[in-house]
């Protein structure tokens, strides 16, 4: 892929059109690469999961359990990873729940999405 997210993002959805698994393969490098800015990542994984649900559990995983995120995009790609497999949300919702450098109504957020998630 190219040095600027931006082109990787064009890129990959020009790929959607014509190849959906490499476009996948592509969205997935993209939201998995700590080095893309948040919202980069948290839109690949975005895309990831309308191409391919089952392929986005990795990713947004990846973005949920990152320290380095901020904690509004790391909530968005658990409540994402919880739509696509709510059975794959609970390490990223208890990751952003321990986690005492993200904001309280955030953590709480992810407990409340945690025990909706879970039996």
């Amino acid at each position: 892929m190219n040095r600027d997210p931006d082109d990787d993002m064009t890129t990959a959805e020009q790929l959607a059109e014509h190849s959906p698994h490499t476009a996948a393969e592509a969205f997935s490098a993209i939201a998995c690469n700590r080095a893309v800015d948040d919202e980069t990542r948290l839109s690949a994984a975005e895309q990831l999961a309308a191409a391919d649900p089952s392929a986005a559990a990795p990713a947004c995983l990846a973005i949920a359990c990152d320290g380095e995120v901020g904690d509004e995009v790391r909530l968005s790609a658990a409540e994402l990873l919880a739509a696509a497999d709510p059975a794959a949300a609970a390490p990223a919702c208890l990751a952003i729940a321990r986690d005492g450098r993200v904001g309280d109504e955030v953590r709480l957020s992810a407990a409340e999405l945690l025990s909706a998630h879970t039996p």
